[in-house]
């Protein structure tokens, strides 16, 4: 018998994704999407394209990092 597979991606998720979130996740994706592939060159991309950093200001490297640790990333 056939067992019908699926992925579900956010299946580890503690509660939906904030808006801020969902922006950054999107602009993370555009920048891959165009070839970004090391850490400056993400922090650069989205300090250019936007969302701001969670306090308004631009992202940093260690500031990138710290949001994706807590976040689980």
């Amino acid at each position: 018998m056939a067992v019908e597979r699926y992925l579900e991606p956010h299946q580890a998720r503690q509660r939906p994704a904030t808006l801020f979130e969902d922006l950054l996740g999107d602009a993370i994706e555009r920048a891959f999407g165009e070839g970004v592939q090391t850490l400056p060159e993400l922090v650069a991309y989205i300090n250019r394209s936007g969302p701001a950093g969670e306090n308004g200001e631009a992202w940093t490297e260690p500031s990138f990092a710290a949001l994706m640790q807590r976040l689980g990333h």
